[in-house]
């Protein structure tokens, strides 16, 4: 037994058991980070399910019910800048096993709701929060801190788990909502959240050097910076949205990644089962057409994070929202077949959120080590799209009996930022 791995039994068997098999804690600490994002992902996706069977039992219009799951969408974004500093303070471990147990809290109350505000109160501020806090900002972190080498590809697999359970539980959701009603679909994703906390409880690590390791392809440890204190970390975030919106590329991202968020959560996650509903498909069906994009995505993002390490980040976001841009246009002339359905969901599925990897390597080339800070403003701007999408598309579907405009204003909104992303300098040229 090696030096190190003696040092390591005497701070935590667990972490000696996996150094003795030859595997860096790391992959351990991804491994449950990407349960948490998973689980967090398929609460984020469960309205999916819902829009039907809360306006069958309690007769809410659906723009209501969209403007409370479009508050939940807000904040998902809207928190991510401060729960990067919440991570720096006080740690992974805490900020993600707190946010499992909000979110469970916000489903478990929700089983009693009779009254549409409770609905906003539940779904809107407290899972919202608690999402807010584990999201992709938390992947971003985890990859950066754990992670020297590599880190294009955990991105990559990081941010597939947030677009794939998003999408692969709703079909589950859907046939437990089918047969047992929501409330019963809601059991599961709260089995499913004390799970996952359970294992950031035990697995959870904040910082390599906490068990005396480098990062994953490092050579040094890397020791923690001093904590600061709480105005001053919650004034961080602030600090450094003032000074990367003084930058091109800071709003460049931002606007581009509010586009992806209008036209992939807020939009296609969150009504895409009641508009193919509304073409005579059930809803168990329209769930796994779904799961189908959720499956190609975790393929495209974990091969847009391989690209991203090897490619020109712009050019791969000129291809990926052009491409996603024409699939919505694409999608009211499927006829709704399964068939058509299917044909969408391929080339949809592989852009979902492969947009991410090379916009977190963007934020990163530009910004430095406030980049986390910074991607976290930016992914606000993808929530604020979503929220915004969510809540438009329901105002469609409610003001014109149809949810066709909002899929044509996502797929004309793609195509702008297609182009608006070539704007950008070449990172070198910056330099």
């Amino acid at each position: 037994m090696t030096h190190s791995t003696v040092a390591l039994a005497r701070s935590s068997p667990l972490v000696a058991a996996f150094a003795r098999r030859g595997v860096h804690y790391g992959w351990v600490v991804a491994a449950t980070t990407f349960l948490t994002m998973l689980v967090t992902a398929g609460a984020v996706g469960a309205p999916g399910v819902m829009i039907g069977p809360l306006r069958a039992e309690f007769g809410w219009e659906t723009a209501d019910i969209s403007a409370a799951f479009a508050v939940r969408l807000l904040l998902f974004g809207l928190l991510g800048p401060f729960a990067a500093a919440f991570m720096n303070r006080f740690g992974l471990r805490r900020v993600a096993s707190f946010a499992l147990l909000l979110i469970a809290a916000g489903v478990l109350g929700s089983f009693a709701m009779t009254e549409l505000w409770q609905l906003l109160l539940l779904w809107g501020v407290v899972v919202g929060t608690g999402t807010g806090l584990t999201a992709l900002v938390l992947g971003a972190t985890v990859a950066t801190r754990w992670f020297s080498a590599r880190r294009g590809l955990v991105v990559g697999l990081l941010t597939a788990s947030t677009a794939t359970g998003q999408l692969v539980f709703l079909p589950l959701l859907a046939s437990l909502t089918d047969h047992i009603g929501w409330r019963g679909a809601l059991t599961f994703v709260l089995a499913m959240l004390i799970l996952a906390a359970v294992a950031v409880l035990v697995l959870m690590r904040d910082r390599p050097a906490d068990l005396g390791l480098a990062p994953f392809g490092g050579s040094a440890i890397v020791p923690a910076p001093e904590r600061l204190s709480l105005p001053a970390m919650l004034a961080s975030p602030l600090v450094a949205l003032r000074e990367a919106a003084g930058t091109r590329t800071f709003w460049v991202l931002f606007g581009t990644f509010f586009v992806c968020g209008a036209s992939t959560n807020g939009l296609v996650q969150t009504h895409f089962v009641a508009l193919c509903g509304d073409y005579g498909m059930a809803a168990v069906t329209a769930a796994g057409v779904l799961a189908m994009i959720g499956v190609f995505d975790f393929a495209g993002t974990v091969g847009s994070g391989w690209l991203s390490d090897r490619f020109d980040s712009r050019w791969l976001l000129f291809w990926y929202y052009g491409l996603r841009g024409l699939s919505l246009l694409y999608l009211p002339f499927t006829d709704f077949t399964f068939y058509g359905l299917s044909l969408f969901a391929v080339f949809y599925g592989l852009d979902w959120v492969a947009t991410v990897p090379p916009t977190i390597k963007l934020a990163a080339d530009r910004f430095g080590d406030k980049a986390n800070l910074v991607f976290g403003w930016i992914f606000a701007g993808h929530q604020l799209g979503a929220a915004t999408a969510a809540y438009g598309a329901g105002f469609s579907r409610t003001a014109y009996e149809s949810y066709l405009p909002a899929f044509f204003i996502a797929g004309s909104l793609c195509l702008v930022a297609s182009a608006a992303v070539l704007g950008l300098r070449d990172a070198r040229a910056a330099a």
